[in-house]
Formats: structure tokens, C-alpha cells, sequence
């Protein structure tokens, strides 16, 4: 952050804790009439609307979150564990947004004019001023507590549709902080036991967040905290200017992961895999960006396509567990997430919502992050399919905007994978948003075969192994290489028929007039080969420039390299850096476009077979009638 980390002493939180207390005891505040009845209507837990419009009506309400929290269990005198958590949470929130927005005010012109409106009323331009930035301190103060409750509240329920934003007030701190207290204890109300209880504090925090975050523009004395950096290690809380926090720290990982040596087969992905895992602790926290993004080749999205039971699980728990590794060492927070079907709601809009929280944990700028879409063919849907449902509509359009919107920005910080076995299926749009193409295609040679038996059958018995070096073709740099080597001729025959036309009229590519006109051809041949394929190309190919072998060693203490100012860092990874050449170019032309044949091959192959299957059953049931008719069954 720009300004550094500003820390807030625990007695500076503690001198609000009296005052944190009476606002969960009892409040008075002056609320818009919304033509609710308090009362529930009896043998229902809805309320009577009345209808005739109250808008301009402002009334008092008496609020005692901790009655309200209390009544949850009426029939047990002491409060739940999650109870008690919530109330201590709301309380502790309190306290912290007081003494942030006494920190805002120290910040700013406010504690002074505070001092002097004291002595006598300000007046003129000066009473003006001090009016805005307390209503500044009043948004920095509702924020915070907003913020707190949503990253200290734990809960893995789904949102309630029922909890509805706060009636903000921003005359002062204290006004704003009793507005959102308010708004907790209305939406804490319906809660049925203590699950609910958690779930719909959790939403409701989101939601005071949102309504915030519409009225920030009507803010203009917020500006000196935009970049502030706060962090209170004994509640592990987290406030970044105003940018929303993913949440309360992930748990642990609890992952089965692979080492390398595990993952056999697939050499080109699991190449990139450790690539793409040492890239991530390039991140610089302090300045938020990573060096391999300013020099090109950082890999912030890919596909992996391959059939069922090739590795492309195993690659995910390879890639998760070296960056987990990698995150213990340095003492970096790690964030690995799976969006997956189970994530599709049936409510209009939370598909959408869910899928955009995902993208949010994993950007979080204050972690590393990884995310998956496992079988993203199920979860997103192609926008011309109408038979896919609204929810996986909702799912494609936020994956569109995430990876490649008008407002992506690209860190370094994480990265995100698709996984599918049938990536024909996926929406064109959406696919060409992956930046890197990996084929899982799983063990090929022999020596593969033979590796992955003898690694499953584990060591019971007392076979020998004969005549056959263990793991030798695993061996990374040397796969690789034969694994890159192939692409230097198309492996696809659609494209090898435009390679071979390309070779006969211009000869072996010498210059970038040379590969552009390959590009073309390949264009004319596959419609679908589009500006966006010529830039995950180019990205490829810096990304193989980039191809360098970061020492084992910066990795094995975080003071080698992980913990270094982000120049250092950047100045270490040019040191290692060469050019790219016409065979790494061709390559990987090859390689992405062998990628867009192979799926138009495979959903054409899918075409076929359908009218296929259709017209053989046409046959069958024009010949089962013509013996209905002949036994004179076919009008009983």
C-alpha cells in the first residue's frame, strides 16, 4: 500500500469497549417508516405491510441486539457457543470502527476542527468542511464495522433472500455504527437456530457492504483513506482502504497433494504447473504486482481438456500443494478455491453472485490465490444453448468479465484453471479467455505405463521390476523437451494441411512476415482463430522466453528471494531471461492451434454422431410400425 501499515494499539480499542457494550444493550435510532409491522403475524414468521405509503415518516426503535440474539434459544438461560461468538464479534466491531475513525480523524483536518468547534461553533467554509469530513469519519466508521463482521463471521450457508441493507446514517461515527447495529438486529430476527443465526449475520454484513459501496461517491473527504493498510493481528483482521476482504481466513487445506515425481505423463502441463507455482511467489504484497507480469509470461488463466481419467485432478493437486508448500515457507496466506456445480442455485441471480465471490477470494491482493473450475463444460454454459439454465447463463458472463473484462486487472498474485474433459462444450468466448492450452492426455509410451503400475501398486510384494529405468521418462526438462519438439509439425490434420500448404508456397518461416502470413492461412482455415488466440499466442511465446529455472534454493528460505523488495526480484528474474526464437514461435502456434482444431473436430465428430444415431432410429421406427401395421395393431 502506498501509505504503509498504520497499527492501532488495543488501547486505543479498548477505550470504545464501554461504549461498544451499551450499543448492543440499547439503542434508540430514528429509522424511515417502511410500513412494517414489528409484530409477526400469528402462526407465521412474516409481518404485516401496510399499504398505504409511510415514506416520508421517520420514527424511533428501540434496538437490543443482545435480547434479540438471546432469544434464538428461549428456552436455555446461558447462550449458545455461536451465540455468544456473534454478540462478542458485534461488540469487538464496534470497538474497532470507533478507533479507526479516530485514526481517519488524526489523518485528516477533523480532530483539529473538532478541537475548535468545541471551543465555538465553526462557521462559513470552515463549518462546511468539518460537516463533510465527519460525515467522512461516519462512512469510514460504518465501513469498518461492516468489514470486521464480514471477514469474523464464519458461515457455509447460503444467503437468505429476506436481509435487506441498513438505513445508513452518516451524521457521525457513532450515528453510522448504531445505523448498521440496527440493521444486524432486524436481520437477526427471523433467524430459527444457531446455523441460521451465523448465516444471516454473514449475509447481512455482505450486504451493508454492497449499499456502502453504492454510496461511496457521495463521499468526498474518504480520499486519505483510500490507501490505508490496517491490520489487527489479534482479531486477524484485515482493512485495505476499500476494498472488500474476501471473508474470514480460509481454514486450512486439507488436500491429498501430488508431488511432480507422482504425476505421470502429461509433461508440457506439468512443466508449466511448477513454472506457473514458482511465478506466484514472485508476488510482491507491498507493491501489489508481480515481476513476471511487467516482463511478460505470467499465466493468470488456462484450460486443461483431456479424457476422463488422464490426471487433470492429480494436476490440480500437484500445482495446490507446491504452492502450499511454497506459501508455508514464506509465511504467506494461501487461498485455493474449486467452483463447482454444486455452486448453481436455483435463485435467480445467486448463481451469478457465488461465482463472482469466488473470483473475489482467489484476487484477493493480501494472499496468493488458486482457483479451479472443475468441468467447467457442467457449470458454464455456451450462451447459445438454451437449454442450459439461467444459473450457468449467470456463471458465463462473470467468468467472461473476470478474465478478460473492461475492469480485469492481472496482479500476478493468482491464477485460475478450467478443467474439462469435453472443452467443445464450453462457450467459444470463454475458452479463448484461457491464456495457455494444456492438453492432460495422461501415460502414452511404455515407459509411462510402466511407471504409473508401478507407482498405484505401491511396495507389498516381491515382484521385480526388469529391465526399465523407474522413472526416467518423468524426468521434466528432458520430457519436456521431446514434448515441445513434437509441436514443431501440427499434430492435428486440419491444420497440418494448412501447415504443409503454407511450407510449399513460402518455405521453413524466416522472418514476422512469415509468421504472420501462417497466421492468416490458419485463420481462413478455422474462423474461430481470432485476435484473442493471437494474443494468447504471443503470450505463450513470452511466457516461453520466460521459460527460465528458478533455483530450488529461493524457495527453500523465504530472505533468498520470496521476502525481497519487488526490484530485486525483477532484477533477479532478467538476469536469467533470453529471447525467444522462430522454433519456440512455431511451437506455440502449433500448439494453440492444434487446440481449436481439435475441439471443432470434436464437436463436429459430436454433430455426426448425433444425426447419426437420429437417422438410425428414424429407420427402426418406420420399419417396428410397418409390422405394426401388418399385424393390425398400429391404429389400436
Amino acid at each position: 500500500m502506498d501509505t504503509g501499515l498504520t497499527t492501532i494499539s488495543e488501547a486505543d480499542i479498548e477505550k470504545h469497549r464501554a461504549t461498544a457494550q451499551s450499543f448492543i444493550t440499547r439503542i434508540v435510532v430514528l429509522e424511515d417508516s417502511s410500513g412494517q409491522s414489528g409484530t409477526a403475524l400469528a402462526g407465521t414468521n412474516r409481518r404485516f405491510v401496510s399499504t398505504v405509503s409511510t415514506g416520508s415518516i421517520r420514527k424511533t426503535r428501540e434496538v437490543e441486539l443482545q435480547k434479540t440474539v438471546t432469544a434464538i434459544r428461549p428456552d436455555d438461560q446461558l447462550m449458545s457457543i455461536p451465540q455468544h461468538t456473534l454478540l462478542f464479534r458485534a461488540r469487538r466491531g464496534i470497538a474497532v470502527a470507533l478507533a479507526v475513525s479516530d485514526v481517519f480523524s488524526r489523518s485528516t483536518d477533523l480532530e483539529a476542527l473538532q478541537a475548535k468547534n468545541a471551543r465555538s461553533p465553526l462557521e462559513g467554509d470552515e463549518a462546511s468542511h468539518f460537516k463533510k469530513l465527519l460525515s467522512a469519519s461516519a462512512y469510514v466508521a460504518g465501513f469498518t464495522l461492516a468489514s470486521y463482521l464480514a471477514q469474523l463471521i464464519d458461515s457455509d450457508g447460503e444467503a437468505p433472500n429476506d436481509v435487506s441493507e441498513p438505513d445508513f446514517l452518516f451524521d457521525t461515527p457513532q450515528d453510522a455504527v448504531k445505523s448498521i447495529v440496527s440493521g444486524l438486529d432486524r436481520a437477526l430476527s427471523g433467524a430459527k437456530d444457531d446455523a441460521d443465526l451465523l448465516t444471516r449475520g454473514r449475509a447481512f454484513a455482505r450486504t451493508a457492504i454492497e449499499g456502502l459501496l453504492q454510496r461511496k461517491s457521495r463521499f468526498d473527504g474518504i480520499g486519505a483513506f483510500e490507501n490505508a493498510h490496517i491490520r489487527i493481528d489479534a482479531d486477524d483482521f484485515t482493512l485495505d482502504g476499500f476494498d472488500v476482504a474476501p471473508g474470514k481466513k480460509s481454514k486450512p487445506l486439507v488436500m491429498t497433494f501430488k508431488k511432480p515425481q507422482e504425476v505421470v505423463g502429461n509433461h508440457i502441463a506439468k512443466f508449466q504447473s511448477v513454472r506457473l507455482a514458482k511465478m506466484l511467489m514472485a508476488y510482491d504484497f507491498d507493491r501489489e504486482l508481480n515481476p513476471f507480469v511487467e516482463l511478460g509470461g505470467f499465466l493468470f488463466t488456462f484450460i486443461g481438456d483431456g479424457a476422463p481419467g488422464t490426471g487433470k485432478t492429480t494436476l490440480i493437486q500437484m500445482i495446490a500443494g507446491l504452492v502450499n508448500n511454497y506459501c508455508q515457507v514464506a509465511g504467506y496466506p494461501f487461498a485455493y478455491e474449486n467452483f463447482g456445480v454444486d455452486q448453481i442455485s436455483s435463485y435467480q441471480g445467486k448463481s451469478g453472485q457465488n461465482c463472482r465471490q469466488f473470483i473475489n477470494n482467489v484476487l484477493n491482493p493480501r494472499a496468493i490465490g488458486f482457483g479451479t473450475i472443475d468441468d467447467i463444460d457442467q457449470v458454464a454454459a455456451k450462451r447459445s444453448d438454451d437449454r442450459a439454465s439461467a444459473g450457468q447463463q449467470e456463471i458465463t458472463g462473470v467468468l467472461m468479465d473476470a478474465f478478460a473484462g473492461a475492469g480485469t486487472v492481472v496482479r500476478g498474485n493468482c491464477s485460475f484453471g478450467m478443467f474439462s474433459n469435453y472443452p467443445e462444450n464450453v462457450d467459444d468466448a470463454l475458452r479463448q479467455r484461457a491464456g495457455a492450452r494444456w492438453l492432460v492426455d495422461g501415460p502414452q509410451t511404455r515407459d509411462d505405463y510402466i511407471d504409473i503400475f508401478v507407482l498405484l501398486a505401491g511396495k507389498n510384494h516381491k515382484i521385480p521390476l526388469g529391465e526399465h529405468e523407474l522413472y526416467a521418462a518423468q524426468e521434466i526438462q528432458r520430457a519436456v523437451t521431446e514434448a515441445y519438439e513434437e509441436h514443431a509439425k501440427p499434430q492435428e490434420d486440419g491444420l497440418e494441411k494448412v501447415y504443409d500448404r503454407f511450407m510449399k508456397d513460402n518455405g521453413a518461416p524466416k522472418t514476422l512476415a512469415d509468421v504472420g502470413t501462417y497466421l492468416h492461412m490458419i485463420k481462413e482455415a478455422e474462423p474461430r482463430f481470432t485476435g484473442r488466440a493471437i494474443k494468447n499466442v504471443t503470450d505463450a511465446i513470452k511466457m516461453r522466453a520466460m521459460d527460465i529455472e528458478l533455483p530450488d534454493e529461493w524457495f527453500e528460505k523465504p530472505e533468498a528471494f520470496m521476502h525481497k523488495g519487488y526490484d530485486e526480484k525483477k532484477a533477479m528474474i532478467e538476469e536469467l531471461r533470453g529471447p525467444f526464437s522462430m522454433d519456440m514461435v512455431m511451437q506455440e502456434i502449433n500448439r494453440y492451434a492444434d487446440s481449436e482444431f481439435r475441439y471443432s473436430d470434436k464437436s463436429d465428430d459430436a454433430a455426426v454422431s448425433k444425426l447419426l444415431r437420429d437417422a438410425r432410429l428414424r429407420e427402426r421406427a418406420a420399419k417396428e410400425m410397418e409390422e405394426l401395421k401388418a399385424k393390425g395393431l398400429w391404429n389400436a
